[in-house]
């Protein structure tokens, strides 16, 4: 199905098409790009202008520039615009103009993907879902996910994300979203925020992009849902709360089970419960949060609690794989290596303190963008409830020091820079029985010690 057009897009964007084409999707990235993909040469590392001609060469239906690139034919087929970047934003609002799907925004400090990921699940057993790929939600992943969304979309779910003020509004209005999410607001870019308060402003400027009459579905247990609460009111929202605290969709148990968890809940002052495939009571409350949200973009509640039981994590993110060990038994690894700040540390250890291995085995990396006071909050890590059912803690990074540092002598196991170096030492730190957590910020790659784990075994790991 054609996506655009030339003459769709130059009118979108107020650019010159060069020729008559038609694409039919969008790619900024030319070693994942598709024969018949529009090329958005946009300006990051590197300049996208000196891959046009390789993107045109693999088969890129046209190209998004600001000027002919050197090598590149003036007959080409180019869209040319003034800024190539405001040019995205421009064909993503024109997408979204043009479709009748119902869009759901989810932001949060930590969930925001998983969460996503829910809403997809459910979502796409009611109609046609269009959602960000991966964590595509910046200021250049939202106006992309947009501008890929086919014009017959029944259901939209785009991630917006945030590092710095003032973020958060703009994404917000491009995205125009029927249902607001918030999942929670934690102690996460603090290097770019004064307090938690602050962040938990930026986060409530998602409802500033609501359609007017649109739904904001706060988590009512968090500190600053106050906060939430008075941004969605000022937007005009009709206000749906989440959590133990909540009046709307209240959280009333959460039973943990080895793999998966058991969760009721009071709606409407009936009596419901769920399954979430993910073992965590943080999973619970993103899985309330999706089934409010479901069900105000229309969705029968009870059709939701189904959709949902077809979700599971993404690779990074809580998965869990078994792992025969190439001289025999086998380890349960949980791969939540792609982020890390406090609380969802605090959830991964909550994770591996119910599992049911002979040993609790966690290797934690640093946690960034965590302002002044990151090392007392690396070291606050030892003093959580989880921690006291960890056999043995493997600290990866500087700030992990702090960490290493705090622990009771019985649970520090090794200390290194990185994760590399800790990477050589796994064959005499983990026996056949154990349950193993790799969690810490992306850049501390932690998914070396994931794959190092994996190296370990014999054949490839289960899928989730």
């Amino acid at each position: 199905m054609t996506l655009w057009t030339a003459a769709e897009a130059a009118a979108a964007t107020g650019g010159r098409a060069t020729a008559d084409w038609q694409v039919n999707g969008v790619s900024i990235d030319t070693r994942t790009l598709q024969p018949g993909d529009l090329f958005v040469a946009l300006k990051a590392a590197r300049d996208g202008h000196d891959f046009v001609a390789q993107a045109l060469e693999k088969g890129a239906g046209a190209a998004l520039v600001s000027q002919i690139p050197e090598g590149v034919s003036p007959d080409a087929p180019l869209l040319i615009v003034e800024d190539v970047q405001t040019g995205l934003e421009a064909l993503g609002q024109a997408a979204r103009a043009r479709t009748e799907a119902r869009v759901v925004g989810v932001t949060g400090s930590v969930g925001k993907t998983s969460t996503k990921e829910m809403l997809v699940n459910i979502l796409e057993i009611h109609g046609k879902t269009h959602a960000s790929v991966a964590s595509y939600n910046n200021h250049w992943g939202v106006p992309l996910t947009l501008a890929r969304m086919p014009r017959d979309t029944e259901f939209a779910v785009i991630e917006i994300g945030m590092n710095h003020p003032g973020e958060i509004a703009p994404l917000a209005r491009q995205a125009r979203p029927h249902v607001g999410l918030v999942t929670t607001v934690a102690a996460v870019h603090l290097e770019a925020f004064e307090s938690v308060a602050g962040i938990a402003k930026e986060k409530a400027a998602i409802f500033e992009g609501l359609v007017p009459g649109g739904a904001a579905i706060v988590n009512a247990d968090i500190e600053h849902a106050d906060i939430l609460r008075q941004y969605a009111d000022e937007a005009g929202a009709g206000i749906v709360d989440f959590g133990r605290a909540a009046s709307d969709y209240v959280l009333t148990g959460v039973v943990q089970k080895p793999d998966s968890v058991h969760a009721t809940a009071g709606v409407d002052g009936k009596d419901i419960s769920f399954d979430v495939q993910s073992a965590g009571t943080h999973f619970a409350m993103n899985a309330l949060g999706a089934l409010a949200a479901c069900v105000e973009l229309g969705v029968d509640l009870n059709d939701a609690i189904t959709g949902l039981r077809n979700w599971s994590p993404v690779k990074g993110r809580g998965v869990r794989e078994q792992i025969s060990l190439a001289g025999g038994g086998q380890i349960e690894l949980l791969d939540d290596s792609y982020n890390a700040n406090p609380t969802s540390m605090e959830a991964a250890l909550e994770v591996l303190a119910a599992s049911q291995g002979m040993r609790r085995i966690a290797f934690l990396g640093d946690m960034k963008e965590l302002g002044a006071q990151e090392i007392p909050m690396h070291a606050a890590m030892a003093n959580v409830a989880a921690m006291t059912q960890m056999d043995q803690v493997h600290c990866i990074g500087p700030l992990m020091k702090a960490l290493y540092d705090a622990l009771p002598a019985e649970k520090r196991g090794l200390w290194f820079e990185t994760s590399v170096e800790m990477a050589e030492r796994l064959p005499e730190l983990i026996c056949t029985g154990d349950t193993v957590l790799a969690k810490g910020s992306l850049s501390m790659a932690l998914a070396r010690i994931v794959d190092g784990l994996r190296e370990m075994g014999q054949g490839d790991a289960l899928e989730p």
